[in-house]
């Protein structure tokens, strides 16, 4: 990595093919969204081609600066100032509006004010695309359940959901998967959160349930990740602990619950660590389209290989 400069904050440029780790992970959502565009461009409807889109869900301002505040129980964590996982978190709208052939459209939405007008500059910054930009201002569950309730026979998109928290609802994903037009890409925080509000001891806070039951649409998560081990000790006696899930289990049943949903679901995500080489983040892939699914899942397996 000797002699390498690595990206400033608010470089825009594209990752340099062979970059580090941060680097690699851009890079798969960069191919994957030229690939997609690539595969649809001539792909018809009855009458004509697919109207192709990109949604960023938490755009915040381009770059991916930190949020002040969370809405979600759990708070924003220190582990992502570090440069590496930020780095990941900068840069995906411009990757979006970068991508060739382009999108014809790309909704960010953005629940601050001061964000949004921050977007609206890529207007100017990419101004052939000006008009195929909208930016949204508005809580991101709610907004992307309003884009999923409309008409999606001409339509295709690919919607990148990259909470900093646990904010993201499984009433979203399943408004996402109905559309049977949009594949997802997905930071599901599994030690940046959810990992942390499973107690060790199994006793968890109710409105650390509530906020698991949003995440994973089910009441049923906590006989999945938690167990009972019996023993005996030497004088015969019996006694049972339990048992928490590990990082690896708790992201094996994530993906089981998105296959319940959409058409394909990519089985081995990618993975975003600490310094520590700890688990932070899963980068999920799930596909709505049945017919599509064979060629996107191939396209974001292959992908994914490089960060398992």
């Amino acid at each position: 990595m000797t002699g390498r400069r690595r990206p400033r904050r608010d470089d825009s440029s594209h990752p340099a093919i062979g970059g580090d780790w941060t680097d690699r992970k851009l890079e798969v959502l960069a191919k994957y969204l030229s690939s997609y565009t690539t595969a649809l461009k001539d792909q018809p409807t009855a009458s004509s081609p697919f109207i192709k889109g990109y949604i960023d869900a938490f755009a915040g301002t381009g770059y991916r600066t930190p949020r002040e505040k969370s809405n979600s129980t759990v708070p924003l964590f220190p582990d992502l100032a570090a440069p590496e996982p930020q780095r990941l978190l900068e840069g995906s709208a411009r990757l979006a509006l970068k991508s060739k052939p382009p999108f014809d459209r790309c909704i960010f939405i953005e629940r601050s004010a001061d964000r949004c007008t921050e977007l609206e500059g890529l207007k100017s910054e990419f101004p052939a695309l000006s008009n195929a930009i909208t930016v949204r201002r508005g809580e991101a569950n709610a907004a992307v359940r309003a884009l999923c309730s409309k008409d999606w026979r001409a339509h295709r998109a690919v919607l990148f959901l990259d909470a900093f928290g646990m904010q993201v609802e499984w009433e979203t994903l399943v408004a996402v998967a109905k559309t049977k037009a949009i594949d997802l890409w997905l930071l599901f925080p599994l030690g940046m959160g959810v990992n942390r509000l499973l107690t060790r001891s199994g006793d968890i806070p109710d409105s650390w349930r509530r906020r698991l039951d949003i995440l994973l649409g089910t009441t049923g998560w906590y006989d999945e990740l938690y167990r009972s081990e019996s023993s005996t000790d030497l004088f015969g006696e019996q006694s049972e602990r339990l048992l928490k899930a590990t990082t690896d289990t708790i992201g094996r049943y994530f993906i089981q619950r998105l296959k319940t949903i959409f058409a394909g679901v990519s089985a081995k995500p990618g993975v975003l660590r600490n310094s520590t080489n700890n688990p932070l983040y899963l980068l999920c892939f799930a596909v709505g389209n049945p017919r599509g699914s064979g060629v996107a899942l191939r396209i974001a397996d292959h992908l994914l290989k490089e960060l398992h």
